[in-house]
């Protein structure tokens, strides 16, 4: 038996590789019926792949799995494996089973599974996520590796009844793969939804042609950005030092930069944006 192999017991058993009781002893149960060694760092790839198969090898990967498969970043491992198959699957935790109609053309192969293609992850994302969590979802799959927006209309013509449409094509002009965070999503949201300009993503500021910073959010008009100072500031000394030395030549270029923490109240942070745009000349 290969160590990084996730396999079936039941045909582990009847072709005679285990024995029970080594089955029993040196291997865990991912999913029911679905094992890997007890000693193995279960990745994303291993769930993935169990849950595909518990449903007999008929259903194919999809949602933030798939987005994480394809190489999206902020997928735990650990996330509910989300699946389109044509059969039923039993319930059990970590398993989400949507009997969904499925084009050829929007199935590829990743690591050897059936994993939807990069549309189709983005077309069940901004369907079945909440707003939010669907545009930080797709910004994520798009800052890896642009994905089209036209594509992802066009299965939305193609299944015109499915759930969700409505929300996919409000959110997916919201998209944008610029986001280094899905704090940094949410942020932007938060502006729109508040009635701001919309804010451009890593906006570089210049000294001549040298970029002496790289703002996460700004409106270049204004010559104002806004920064979400996360973990990295509390884990990385030499970062934090590096940004805060970083601030008065920022300033002195003409930018106005306000700094969210996660801390911050909504009403405080969409208040300190406006007034900083309405005194650089934006008109409400």
């Amino acid at each position: 038996m290969a160590k990084r192999e996730v396999f079936v017991g039941r045909e582990a058993l009847s072709d005679g590789r285990l024995t029970r009781s080594e089955l029993v002893r040196w291997y865990q149960p991912l999913f029911r019926g679905v094992y890997v060694p007890k000693d193995s760092a279960v990745t994303l790839w291993d769930r993935a792949k169990a849950a595909w198969l518990v449903t007999g090898r008929q259903a194919v990967i999809t949602g933030v799995a798939a987005s994480g498969l394809h190489g999206a970043s902020w997928v735990d491992p650990q996330t509910p494996i989300e699946l389109i198959s044509p059969r039923h699957a039993r319930p059990q935790p970590g398993l989400v089973v949507r009997q969904e109609s499925i084009a050829p053309d929007e199935i590829t192969q990743v690591s050897g599974i059936p994993v939807v293609v990069r549309a189709r992850a983005a077309f069940d994302l901004g369907r079945h996520l909440r707003r939010g969590d669907a545009v930080a979802r797709m910004d994520a799959l798009m800052r890896n590796q642009v994905f089209s927006a036209e594509d992802v209309l066009i299965l939305a013509k193609r299944y015109p009844g499915v759930r969700g449409l409505r929300q996919l094509t409000g959110v997916l002009p919201l998209v944008d793969g610029g986001a280094a965070s899905p704090q940094e999503t949410r942020l932007r949201l938060m502006y729109l939804d508040a009635g701001l300009p919309r804010p451009t993503t890593q906006v570089p500021v210049c000294d001549g042609w040298q970029a002496v910073r790289i703002l996460d959010l700004g409106w270049e008009e204004f010559r104002v950005g806004s920064e979400y100072d996360g973990d990295v500031h509390r884990t990385d000394r030499r970062a934090y030092v590096k940004d805060v030395r970083l601030r008065p030549i920022v300033e002195s270029l003409g930018w106005a930069v306000d700094h969210v923490i996660k801390e911050d109240r909504q009403d405080e942070i969409i208040r300190r944006a406006a007034v900083l745009l309405l005194s650089r000349g934006w008109k409400r």
